[in-house]
């Protein structure tokens, strides 16, 4: 007899956007006039800058000619995107990252859930709250998430971050062995000050934890003191794996491709103490047996966005995006609501008036402004009270979903 494995049935029913879509559906199918605004799903909606569109022409010639065909690509990508982002990403800011720690990936979602397979199952775990949902879904399959009690897993360390701490994550007062970390932040929008990321990288180094660190909305940063990648604090290598993704950077979201840093110093120990492994090789191994490579259309597209004219055309996209953030945080603060993010990062965490839950301030901007956001419980406890919208809208939408909730708020 076959039996399954019995951590999934521990998994809530419905996965957060799954959620919010039945409800939009239902909403759409009683209105069947309405035309509603999502400002939800993190999607984008600008096309693909013209400096990809032609890589990705070029690549399929490339595949109809018996001479430049490509087959099976190397499972760690190709080694004219990893030297590329090595030396666009990385040694720009001082960062010496060897082409054979870069992991060509499908988007950074994918290495997020799967990176705990090369770590004992019941490793403890500390995360941000709230937070990207994944994080937790990924390790509670796997069982290391323990068991749920009101809210909460109890083999998971939560750090809130909250209007009380700045939404500055307090370091753990006890060991913890990983630790996932997301800056700028989803869903907040809010970043790490490089003071704030030493101590994070001090605290691994002194506990022999492993720091996951999601990076996948660093582009989006303006401010020049914010760190891009947790590879500018000194010893982050010893301790650290950083995740990147083109589907926000460049609108890859239906293209699939980013990558994984996993550099060569990062170790583990065996049970016992007595050895130290590499997981540089472990992931290798890893991505060898279980991951067919990336495309190499989605690959060539993905190296053109570090010619100069890709990263003109990536930048001018970024600022539209940003544009929107500005208009909206300006609008819906002048409308007496709490906003923050939006500056260096495409979400905006909007605090919810009079105290009303995220669920239930959904629903009624929902069915009164006919406006979709992301209630802000769905990413952890802490979330309670907010809920995250998105700028990667058309500008014309959010224009007309702000215009909404003005009159929707002045009622």
């Amino acid at each position: 007899m076959a039996l399954i494995n019995e951590h999934y049935l521990k998994l809530t029913k419905n996965y957060l956007f799954a959620d919010i879509a039945k409800k939009v559906n239902a909403f759409k199918a009683t209105h069947p006039k309405a035309n509603v605004v999502s400002l939800g799903i993190g999607d984008v909606t600008q096309p693909l800058c013209p400096a990809v569109v032609e890589a990705m022409h070029k690549a399929v010639d490339d595949m109809s000619r018996k001479e430049t065909f490509h087959g099976y690509g190397p499972e760690q990508g190709y080694m004219f995107l990893r030297k590329a982002i090595a030396e666009n990403d990385f040694l720009p800011r001082g960062i010496h990252i060897d082409p054979s720690e870069i992991f060509i990936n499908d988007g950074a979602k994918s290495d997020t859930g799967n990176i705990g397979e090369i770590v004992r199952w019941d490793n403890s775990i500390g995360v941000t709250d709230p937070i990207y949902p994944v994080y937790i879904d990924s390790n509670v399959m796997c069982g290391r998430a323990g068991t749920l009690d009101g809210g909460r897993w109890s083999n998971v360390t939560y750090m809130p971050c909250r209007e009380d701490n700045n939404f500055v994550p307090q370091i753990p007062d006890h060991r913890v062995d990983m630790i996932y970390l997301c800056y700028p932040n989803n869903p907040t929008g809010t970043t790490i000050s490089r003071e704030e990321l030493r101590k994070w990288v001090n605290y691994a180094l002194k506990n022999d934890t492993i720091i996951f660190y999601d990076a996948a909305y660093e582009a989006y940063i303006q401010d020049p003191d914010i760190p891009h990648s947790i590879y500018e604090i000194k010893g982050a290598r010893k301790v650290a794996v950083e995740f990147h993704s083109y589907s926000k950077t460049a609108g890859f979201t239906g293209v699939r491709c980013g990558y994984t840093v996993v550099p060569k110093e990062l170790t583990a120990a065996s049970m016992d103490g007595k050895e130290r492994y590499p997981l540089n090789e472990m992931w290798l191994r890893r991505q060898s047996t279980k991951f067919n490579g990336t495309s190499y259309i989605s690959q060539r597209a993905a190296e053109a966005i570090y010619t100069p004219e890709g990263k003109a055309q990536v930048k001018a996209v970024i600022d539209y995006y940003m544009g929107n953030a500005r208009q909206m945080k300006d609008a819906l603060t002048s409308l007496g609501l709490k906003v923050y993010g939006g500056e260096n990062a495409p979400y905006l965490w909007v605090k919810t008036p009079d105290g009303v839950d995220s669920w239930t301030f959904f629903e009624q901007m929902l069915y009164g402004a006919q406006v979709v956001c992301t209630p802000g419980v769905g990413f952890g406890p802490s979330g309670e009270g907010f809920v995250r919208l998105t700028s990667f809208g058309d500008r014309n939408d959010c224009a007309e979903a702000l215009h909404r909730i003005s009159q929707w708020l002045s009622k």
